[in-house]
């Protein structure tokens, strides 16, 4: 038997431009773990040389932190307000008739009795006048019945007229004496009408925008008026306290306290004015759990302005030598409510998680009743990638930062001896 050796076959093109494409991919693999590698190596063998005490410094997590006061501590109530004028009152006309003059300019300032406007008085005189006349008439017939009953007197006595005549003559008299009277309060009412012809100011304040142009016809049914006056100076806040913060003030208010008032703006940024509490209700209202109170302000400035929304704050007391931290060093977490203290040891500055029992805030500040001491030093910022025991770096506050040099100097060390990449 004669075997005849093939030739091996050809790989078409396409197959040998994949096998070729694989092989570069597999060692670029290759030389990217090799550096890596290498990399990882020198880096372990010159910790102790190029990087030696800064890149360990940078494995630490850099925090802000403030030192806990043990001061004094105001106690505050917050709520919401809205300015109220202390007297607020629509003018109106309490006559029908036509507005003939108005003698104020919008947005003055008038005194209690200055003259605003004035109602045609003519058909008001008229009234009054037709008042008079029948007065007249009625005491002429008064007089009249007098001087008859003073004759049937007389000639009683000469049993001249019967009893019964006297008596009847006597009758007309008083009858005549109550018409009197009834035409005299017709002259009054008219007097009256004719007086309220002549508005004028029940209150001092300043006088809003006019609602009625002369000429027009105004009536004493018209809701709206002529103007609407308002008492700015002193003027009021009205504002709401929760049921629970009853018992901190309720002793005091018995006692007839003033507790202070301050009214800030709606961002609760600027303080606008101070005043004192007037006033406390005397039911709370079942729907919001709250109760209203106002309180009085000079505001000779005019900075409130009636209807005006602000922020309320009432000073309430001060707790002597309370422990405080800032606000945001207060965390939550699964434990409940904790802070970090930054405790150092060997050298080495750490964090320490401390359980705390809260008290009141005020302004940022918050007090602990439990869990820390004045003067210890608390985290404020960078907590997040923090536990129990991990190794800080405390970052100096900006107003300690008073040289670039004295800015991070390790962090500033590091940029001097790493090498460049």
């Amino acid at each position: 038997m004669i075997f005849v050796q093939r030739p091996p076959p050809k790989a078409s093109p396409g197959a040998i431009d994949a096998q070729h494409g694989k092989g570069w991919i597999w060692f670029l693999i290759v030389v990217v773990a090799i550096t890596v590698g290498a990399y990882w190596l020198y880096q372990r063998n010159n910790s102790g040389e190029t990087f030696s005490p800064v890149m360990r410094n940078m494995e630490k997590i850099p925090v802000h932190t403030a030192v806990a006061e043990e001061t004094s501590f105001d106690r505050y109530l917050d709520a919401l307000g809205t300015v109220t004028a202390a007297q607020t009152v629509v003018v109106q006309s309490r006559v029908d008739g036509q507005l003939m003059k108005l003698h104020f300019t919008e947005g003055q300032e008038v005194k209690a009795g200055q003259p605003l406007a004035e109602i045609d008085p003519r058909p008001f005189q008229v009234q009054l006048t037709q008042a008079q006349g029948q007065m007249a008439r009625d005491k002429a017939l008064l007089e009249n019945a007098k001087t008859d009953l003073a004759r049937y007197r007389v000639l009683l006595k000469q049993d001249s007229v019967s009893q019964q005549q006297v008596d009847t003559q006597e009758a007309l008299v008083a009858q005549y004496e109550g018409v009197l009277l009834y035409d005299q309060g017709q002259i009054d009412n008219a007097k009256l009408n004719l007086d309220y012809t002549h508005i004028t100011a029940p209150i001092p304040g300043r006088i809003g925008i006019r609602r009625v142009d002369i000429g027009n016809m105004v009536r004493a049914s018209d809701a709206n008026g002529l103007a609407v006056i308002t008492q700015e100076a002193p003027i009021d806040i009205t504002f709401t306290i929760n049921e629970a913060d009853l018992p901190k003030i309720a002793n005091a208010v018995s006692r007839g306290a003033r507790f202070p008032v301050e009214a800030w703006d709606r961002a609760q940024q600027t303080k606008i004015a101070d005043g004192v509490m007037t006033i406390l209700d005397n039911q709370i209202d079942v729907a919001t759990g709250t109760v209203k109170a106002k309180a009085r302000f000079d505001n000779k400035d005019r900075k409130l302005f009636p209807n005006q929304f602000v922020n309320v704050r009432m000073k309430i007391g001060t707790l002597d030598k309370a422990v405080q931290v800032p606000t945001a060093a207060v965390q939550i977490g699964s434990i409940g409510t904790f802070v970090y203290v930054v405790v150092t040891e060997d050298g080495r500055a750490k964090v320490s998680v401390r359980k705390v029992v809260l008290g009141e805030e005020n302004a940022g500040k918050r007090v602990i009743l439990q869990g820390v001491n004045g003067n210890d030093r608390v985290v404020i910022d960078g907590t997040d990638r923090l536990r129990d025991g991990i190794e800080v770096d405390v970052v100096p506050a900006e107003a300690e930062r008073n040289t670039p040099e004295q800015i991070a100097p390790e962090r500033m060390a590091f940029e001097k001896t790493a090498p460049v990449p």
